[in-house]
């Protein structure tokens, strides 16, 4: 299977896809694909990467990709149920090459405009979750009346664009299996000491070549990427960990210095942890 680009599976005559996803863990490799998704978690939690971001994801969210934007959901393996999604898929031209562009659908097409960043949603899920579910036994029109039922909801609700940068350049396979080792190895080994050689070694490149080339596609240096990974992964240690220390949570999350921890958190985050977890606690 190819890493970048991913071609969704689909019959020749279909308008919109839809699918479900269920096991431990998504399909955990970086991918593009020329496909908007829309995707509901149903169960399972972990971190995905969208851009340049990485942050959480759990059951009930709604989150929204745009054509072209690579991205990955890594499942938390030590979360006790599996993961479980219903993904849409569709084009800007799966109902007309000019649809989308229709005056009435202006807020439409600032939905499709900031999903180019990745889209989080921030309300109305329980009102989306039975649409997502009955999308998957409808057929034809009352599949597409369910669609556009989803879709003005999501126009009406709260969001985050997620990503602050997107590289819009399609990546070929070989640049697509060498970003996806490089973000595979870091979701994989954040709380382990990791060396800029070790990492280049991985993307077969030199150490300067390598640090350049990840700045030109994710607008931020290697390790500014490497410490989000370990504090998002710190935020989730600090929700659901309420036994551990937050000194323990640095050690477990590859910081083997809590001043350290405790200043790059706040930098990230803007609070320091211990506030960070009364307020999420």
């Amino acid at each position: 299977m190819k890493v970048l680009p991913f071609k969704i599976p689909k019959a020749e005559s279909d308008i919109l896809i839809v699918q479900e996803d269920r096991g431990r863990t998504f399909y955990e490799q970086l991918h593009q694909h020329e496909e908007i998704q829309l995707s509901y978690v149903v169960s399972g939690k972990g971190t995905f990467i969208v851009g340049d971001t990485i942050r959480d994801f759990q059951p009930n969210d709604v989150l929204l990709f745009g054509s072209n934007v690579p991205h990955v959901l890594k499942s938390d393996i030590s979360y006790e149920q599996d993961s479980y999604m219903i993904s849409l898929f569709f084009t800007h031209d799966s109902f007309g090459k000019h649809f989308f562009t229709l005056p009435k659908l202006k807020n439409v097409q600032q939905l499709l405009k900031d999903a180019s960043f990745g889209v989080k949603f921030k309300e109305n899920q329980a009102i989306l979750k039975p649409l997502f579910e009955a999308i998957l036994i409808q057929k034809a029109i009352k599949r597409f009346a369910t669609f556009f039922e989803i879709l003005s909801i999501l126009t009406e609700s709260k969001y985050e664009t997620v990503s602050s940068f997107i590289n819009t350049k399609n990546y070929t396979d070989d640049e697509g299996k060498r970003m996806s080792a490089v973000f595979e190895f870091v979701m994989n080994c954040f709380d382990q000491k990791i060396v800029l050689e070790d990492v280049a070694t991985i993307a077969n490149m030199t150490p300067n070549a390598f640090c350049k080339y990840f700045k030109q596609r994710t607008n931020k240096t290697f390790f500014r990427f490497l410490a989000e990974v370990r504090i998002e992964n710190a935020c989730t240690f600090l929700t659901n960990q309420a036994q551990l220390s937050v000194a323990e949570i640095a050690y477990s999350c590859g910081f083997f210095n809590v001043s350290n921890f405790n200043r790059k958190f706040k930098e990230i985050k803007g609070v320091t942890p211990t506030r960070f977890r009364k307020q999420v606690l």
